[in-house]
């Protein structure tokens, strides 16, 4: 049985309020003020991590299926019977990822969570870049495509310049002070229709860096902690119990890849589909025009990190042949490939020890993470890699437990390398 719910349209822009689940909060809080700016009425990002989010979810979503679904559902229904909203002109979002990942199935279980729940009246609207839902898909035009383009690749490069300066910075503080007057900047600019043009994002990030750079900073050995993983789990401290704080809070230097990599990914995937399974060679065209430039934005944010003393990953081509040996760029379900690809870059640019965070039984990112870590090992013998599961049933000490033993191994190596300079 298929539940139904009304569809979103263009006309529900200038009235409805518009409920987003919180993923990234650096890129969400830009990506609201492209939506906002581009005619969306009002839009409400939730954030909640409370355990009534995770009940609720439970209530209407089976706890075998995908974590961050049962999270995401439970969030809007929270949102829904907190009497905050009018719910005649209430509308909720979600992304699809169009794959043979579980989410793209999140708007069925959400549709069914709103009508077993009495909000049979809410309209769904759908996120998705290959065609799904098309009744009810997330209206998009060119200005609002280039305007979400500019607040995940600005939100990247502040999310990295904050995760690097505030493991040294001298007061911590002054960090986040930096991250929040460029969050405020950007956000001006998108809503202004200012510096969001591919043109002007090499200034920018330089300008962007620079700020950053003037920080005072104390380089002292630190442990240097990447953070790979599914893709809901691994950006959002909902999801992930805050994991970026807790690594902070154990005095670690935390690199965690930008969201544009996924992105990326997607377009890579649409591209060689045409060579593994036979798709349009039209649709692997264009996805191939849209890798290159996003690829050259990638490129420039590097030379901006690079210029100013910062770590900056490689072309996104290049993050392809990482997994060369390891794992098929077939394999593609989920994070798929990706996900080993990250794990690789990362230990070669020093951050050896890795989080992969990943929702209890996702089978793509269990094979994709927990499943090439030995062989990654037998190629990195420095390589400390601690998969670590989230469900509703896992509790956050034991999560931290495992990290924390992962923490005491990287420090004693960091240790001997001390001692043998």
């Amino acid at each position: 049985m298929e539940y139904l719910t009304p569809n979103f349209t263009k006309d529900m822009l200038k009235d409805y309020t518009v409920l987003v689940p919180n993923m990234c909060p650096i890129q969400f809080r830009l990506i609201k003020a492209a939506l906002e700016s581009e005619g969306y009425h009002r839009v409400e990002l939730l954030g909640s991590g409370s355990s009534e989010v995770t009940q609720q979810g439970l209530k209407y979503v089976h706890n075998d299926t995908c974590y961050p679904a049962l999270i995401v559902i439970g969030q809007f229904l929270e949102a829904l019977n907190s009497g905050k909203y009018d719910l005649d002109h209430t509308a909720l979002i979600i992304s699809q990822s169009g794959g043979g990942c579980r989410a793209s199935n999140y708007i069925k279980l959400l549709r069914k969570a709103l009508v077993r729940s009495g909000y049979g009246n809410i309209p769904v609207a759908s996120a998705n870049a290959n065609g799904l839902e098309p009744g009810s898909m997330m209206p998009m035009t060119k200005k609002l495509a280039m305007k979400l383009l500019a607040a995940v690749e600005y939100g990247d490069l502040i999310m990295a310049l904050r995760n690097e300066t505030h493991a040294y910075a001298v007061d911590p503080e002054d960090a986040e002070r930096m991250t929040e007057k460029w969050i405020t900047t950007v956000d001006r600019w998108i809503r202004e229709d200012r510096h969001y043009l591919i043109p002007s994002f090499s200034k920018h990030f330089r300008q962007i860096c620079a700020d950053f750079a003037d920080i005072a900073l104390d380089r002292v050995p630190k442990v240097k902690v990447g953070v790979v993983g599914e893709i809901y789990v691994k950006f959002s401290p909902t999801g992930n119990n805050h994991l970026v704080d807790f690594l902070e809070s154990q005095d670690c230097e935390v690199c965690l890849p930008g969201l544009m990599g996924y992105i990326e990914y997607c377009c890579a995937n649409w591209a060689m589909d045409t060579e593994f399974y036979g798709i349009s060679p039209k649709m692997g065209r264009y996805a191939a025009a849209a890798l290159k430039v996003l690829n050259s934005i990638g490129i420039q944010m590097s030379k901006a990190l690079k210029e100013y003393g910062f770590y900056a990953p490689g072309s996104f081509y290049d993050l392809m042949t990482k997994p060369e040996g390891i794992l098929s760029l077939g394999a593609k379900m989920g994070e798929g490939w990706l996900l080993t690809a990250e794990m690789v870059e990362l230990i070669e640019n020093g951050y050896v020890n890795i989080v992969c965070a990943q929702p209890f039984g996702c089978l793509p990112n269990h094979i994709a993470g927990k499943g090439v870590v030995n062989r990654i090992r037998q190629r990195y013998p420095e390589a400390n890699i601690t998969p670590v599961d989230y469900d509703p049933s896992a509790t956050r000490v034991n999560q931290e437990n495992r990290i924390k033993l992962m923490l005491a191994v990287a420090r004693e190596n960091l240790e001997k390398e001390g001692e043998s300079v």
